[in-house]
């Protein structure tokens, strides 16, 4: 089968006549293979440049601007990210004039003017330079065009709701996919192996034979292994409910100290933090990190240690005992020692017509999967807490128009200043406060949306909605004697009822009720809600399941 050749993505340097040389140098003997390299000095004329490059088909995955130029730079990326809105947005700056450049660049920077800024090469081989520039052509790719290689082909012919968690569940794994209508090529030949007349959607993954009827959770289940493999004697020293960034980082500690570790979650790896188009405030990424690979990394590293991820693996209830034993949709594990670290999930907006539109426009989540099939929309984004704020900037680059419905007064009330900074300076996003939707409906697919404002409703155009509500614990399965707090957070530490404290003394500040079953992140009541603090309090708890596993002193 013969496809057409895909366009060339282009990579558009804007720059003085004295950098001229060496820039292009630079960048066509590293990137001239993949990209376009467009080199200009006409600082007039760039914008006519970059939109005949766009309506010839080609997206610009990244635009430097020098820092010499006589037009402020920043002011340049402005008015490019008008052209193309998904482009990564750099300064170049030559080395004597840095001090000057990041005084100077430091407001827009903390509003999300530009990307980052960077030293011009003085020398052959820098490699710092040329990391981040390869930081941000693969987070463009990622994001934004289709791989030219997929590893999963997905067969549909758009309206089975499941595709959307599929997708979603592929690109936080980290798995390239490519869509396919039945009466395509490449629709033919997968139907023709599973039957005619078998179940949408169809996928086809790592070389093995399509299947059928596919759901997010029999694709997990079916090509990311199971726990059974583990053999029906295997004891965990520790295992992990969940694989957010608490669970993650306890997977990691753990494997690493010796400690036979497994990990179960539900969906993919990364929990609500692996659904993050960006986070910018987490330490140790200066340019920011997409919460995909962040979960994406973390991972590895804890495989790279021996832990056994798995995920599409519900759990469905724990007994305790000298072994505890987690019940998850297809088995048992057992393990000396249990971290809960399942997260939160958010919660409904109980329109029962938006609900039955849930993967038809209307999704719980960031589902940064479905960003690039928004351009050229109206997108709507309910919630006020930073991963909407995370959202609202991701589908920026992409939708005629984003609107946040807050029922609050102000987004400042629940969102980091960074995020609230940068949306304010977001032409295409809209912030409608005092408001909540009541209804909503489409044929086939989301179409319109009703929103209440004092006392009144309207009703709206809308290609999506994207529902980030707040946070409520998913540990309904946990027996009664992990205590709770009064929204069914788990306690844990000084937290509990003293009557449940043992011979006085209180367990453990990551343990529960039960000895030898811990909580971290977001579950645990009186947790910060942020990645940072669950990573730390899933590293923390590791120190503690070694103490409760340490033999007791003769």
């Amino acid at each position: 089968m013969t496809e057409t050749p895909r366009p060339t993505p282009v990579i558009l340097l804007v720059t003085t006549q004295d950098h001229r040389d060496v820039l292009q140098d630079e960048f066509e003997s590293r990137y001239a293979r993949d990209y376009d390299i467009r080199v200009t000095t006409d600082v007039l004329g760039v914008t006519d440049h970059a939109a005949a490059i766009i309506a010839d088909g080609q997206g610009i995955a990244l635009i430097g601007v020098d820092f010499g130029l006589e037009i402020d730079a920043v002011d340049v990326l402005d008015v490019l990210r008008n052209v193309s809105p998904s482009s990564r947005r750099i300064v170049l700056v030559k080395f004597g004039t840095f001090q000057q450049a990041l005084e100077e660049l430091r407001p827009a920077l903390a509003v999300g003017r530009l990307d980052t800024y960077l030293i011009i090469p003085q020398a052959p081989r820098d490699e710092e330079f040329h990391t981040a520039i390869a930081e941000y052509l693969s987070e463009w790719a990622t994001s934004t065009s289709t791989p030219e290689v997929a590893g999963v082909r997905i067969v549909d012919d758009g309206t089975q709701v499941e595709v959307a968690g599929i997708r979603d569940f592929l690109d936080r794994m980290g798995a390239p996919w490519t869509r396919y209508r039945p009466d395509s090529p490449v629709g033919r030949e997968l139907l023709a192996e599973v039957g005619d007349d078998a179940p949408l959607p169809v996928v086809a993954a790592f070389g093995r034979p399509p299947i059928a009827g596919v759901t997010e959770r029999s694709l997990a289940a079916t090509f990311y292994g199971s726990p059974a493999d583990l053999g029906d004697d295997y004891v965990a020293d520790l295992l992990i409910i969940g694989a957010g960034p608490a669970g993650l980082a306890a997977a990691v500690y753990g494997a690493s100290e010796g400690l036979r570790t497994v990990v179960l979650d539900a969906e993919a790896v990364g929990g609500q933090a692996g659904t993050s188009s960006m986070i910018r405030n987490y330490l140790g990424f200066p340019r920011g990190v997409s919460g995909m690979r962040l979960a994406f990394r973390a991972r590895l590293q804890a495989t790279r240690f021996g832990a056994r991820i798995f995920t599409g693996r519900a759990v469905e209830g724990l007994s305790v005992g000298d072994l505890h034993e987690v019940t998850y949709d297809a088995g048992v594990v057992r393990a000396r020692a249990v971290l809960i670290a399942c997260g939160v999930r958010y919660r409904r907006l109980g329109v029962p017509a938006l609900e039955e539109l849930v993967g038809l426009g209307v999704h719980y989540g960031a589902a940064s999967s479905v960003a690039r099939e928004m351009e050229g929309r109206d997108v709507f984004i309910v919630g006020g807490g930073n991963s909407a704020g995370q959202a609202a900037i991701h589908l920026a680059r992409f939708a005629r128009s984003v609107t946040i419905i807050v029922r609050r007064a102000s987004l400042s009330e629940t969102m980091s200043a960074y995020l609230v900074d940068e949306i304010q300076m977001q032409r295409t996003i809209r912030v409608r406060t005092g408001a909540h939707v009541v209804d909503g409906g489409g044929e086939g697919r989301l179409q319109w949306i009703d929103l209440e404002v004092g006392g009144s409703t309207e009703r709206l155009d809308a290609d999506g909605l994207f529902l980030l509500l707040g946070a409520e614990p998913g540990c309904d399965w946990l027996p009664s004697e992990v205590s709770r707090d009064g929204r069914g957070f788990v306690l844990t530490g000084r937290d509990i009822p003293k009557q449940l404290w043992r011979d006085g003394l209180p367990p453990a500040p990551l343990e529960t009720a039960v000895p030898g079953i811990f909580a971290a992140g977001d579950v645990r009541a009186g947790s910060m809600k942020r990645v940072a603090s669950a990573s730390g309090e899933g590293a923390g708890a590791v120190s503690q399941v070694h103490a409760h596993l340490a033999p007791a002193p003769d």
